[in-house]
């Protein structure tokens, strides 16, 4: 690290992607607590070890309710860097919209980056159509076969696969123990719960992080999502699957101490 760059301690929040929970963030969480800086990775409604059910949490709101309540009980002074990995990026952005002022700046690894110009509910409706029939991944269709489904899993060779190719095989081992059912939300309910404007959510500043090997969502869509809505600077991680903090803990690491370092 340069001596010139900023010794003041930061603040790193850490939202997981779907099925997933702060358990994913382990290897980044130990590495920034070890470099004396502050970070909390949160499960979200449903995921890791929150204690609700994916059915109890019907409403997109309910599954975002860990971040916002979080973010809410932060001190007005205190600005944090905010990761969404994947589908943790819808999380963020609606952080991004309802607390610009808390967030120093928002990283995106390989995150779904809705915008003003792309809204969250196709970016959402893209990334769920894209992964949800996927070698073994499941649904399940708990109100009978005539109706939508309304959960869906990611199965261990999808895990295997397309997310923790170049992961060590003890975080896939990890991963397909402890995934968690996701609940299908409506594109209508996701897109009311996510409106974008430049007023709030362009007022922070956006880093987005490609996973060089990413397997698990099309390079088509990242591209999409980033000429639609372009973020103030791209960071790529070479040699990196899907699960970036799983492949490449080092690499992601010295990456968002660079981006805290520069944007607070």
């Amino acid at each position: 690290m340069e001596k010139s760059e900023s010794k003041a301690k930061k603040h790193f929040v850490l939202v997981h992607t779907l099925g997933h929970g702060a358990w994913s963030w382990y290897k980044i969480v130990a590495l920034i607590r070890c470099s004396g800086h502050n970070v909390t990775a949160l499960d979200m409604g449903g995921s890791g070890i929150n204690p609700k059910q994916a059915l109890e949490i019907p409403n997109f709101s309910d599954y975002l309710s860990p971040l916002m309540e979080f973010m809410t009980s932060l001190p007005t002074d205190e600005k944090v860097v905010l990761v969404g990995h994947s589908v943790g990026g819808l999380a963020i952005s609606k952080a991004m919209e309802t607390f610009p002022e808390k967030i120093s700046v928002a990283v995106f690894l390989s995150g779904v980056m809705p915008g003003p110009n792309i809204s969250a509910s196709i970016v959402y409706t893209e990334t769920i159509n894209a992964i949800i029939r996927e070698l073994d991944n499941r649904v399940t269709y708990h109100n009978g076969p005539e109706n939508p489904p309304t959960t869906f899993i990611l199965g261990p060779k999808f895990l295997e696969t397309n997310a923790y190719h170049l992961s060590p095989i003890e975080d896939l081992v990890l991963a397909t123990t402890l995934v968690r059912p996701f609940y299908l939300y409506s594109a209508e309910d996701v897109s009311k719960e996510i409106v974008l404007s430049s007023e709030r959510y362009g007022l922070v500043k956006r880093v987005f992080i490609v996973s060089a090997e990413n397997e698990a969502l099309k390079k088509e869509f990242f591209k999409l999502m980033i000429e639609k809505n372009p973020p103030d600077e791209m960071e790529v991680i070479e040699g990196s699957d899907h699960a970036t903090m799983m492949s490449k803990p080092q690499q992601l690491y010295t990456t968002l101490l660079s981006i805290a370092n520069k944007y607070t």
